[in-house]
């Protein structure tokens, strides 16, 4: 049961992205209002606070950065394949490189503009849809919370909490320092989750792959 309720929350997870994918493409002005609404609060925000920004740009530029939780995966499929646990360590591999592919990929297709400001707080380049910040975290966070041992251990909490942190706090700063709109953002967080629960579920050489946290 857990296993069928894990694999159709990504399922559910990649059908949403893919129709928020077609409301961007689409233009749909519910969701271009409520996107313009949210920038120009947070945006509004930013430029009165300047604190609050420099703090915003470190967490989104170093701490939570994707190229900072590449680094976080490389040392995990390093540290897995020294052990000898090959499989793991490529699933590690493989959903970073994917979540990658498919965030360049899809910034290409889509080719959305980003916000444009007077007075700008930061600054990033190539399109926006989707949040490659948001998507990395997701798949990163989520697959080495999928690595943590079982029985869980005591710190395993702790690992929850600073992955929801991380994970929704790298977009809020994305959308803080008005780089990105908020359906960026959400399309990240989607098809980060969704990437998650594929590479985590699909049988690599015929043998059923270890279970999740979720399914144990």
């Amino acid at each position: 049961m857990r296993n069928d309720l894990f694999r159709w929350m990504g399922i559910g997870c990649g059908l949403l992205g893919a129709v928020l994918t077609v409301l961007v493409v689409a233009g749909w002005p519910p969701l271009l209002a409520w996107d313009d609404r949210i920038a120009r609060d947070l945006h509004a925000h930013a430029v009165a606070h300047s604190g609050v920004t420099r703090s915003m740009r470190v967490l989104s530029d170093w701490v939570w950065d994707p190229w900072t939780m590449r680094v976080l995966a490389a040392v995990a499929c390093l540290l897995l394949w020294r052990r000898g646990d090959r499989e793991r360590a490529l699933r590690v591999g493989l959903a970073a490189v994917v979540a990658a592919v498919v965030q360049q990929g899809l910034k290409a297709a889509v080719g959305r503009e980003r916000p444009v400001w007077s007075d700008p707080v930061d600054s990033a380049h190539f399109s926006a849809y989707p949040s490659g910040h948001a998507m990395t975290a997701t798949v990163v966070c989520g697959m080495l919370l999928w690595l943590m041992p079982r029985p869980a251990p005591r710190w395993a909490p702790a690992a929850w909490a600073v992955a929801a942190v991380s994970v929704a706090g790298v977009g809020f700063t994305r959308l803080y320092l008005g780089v990105h709109w908020f359906s960026d953002v959400l399309a990240g967080w989607l098809l980060g989750a969704a990437l998650v629960v594929l590479a985590v579920s699909v049988p690599v050489g015929g043998r059923r792959p270890a279970p999740s946290p979720q399914e144990r």
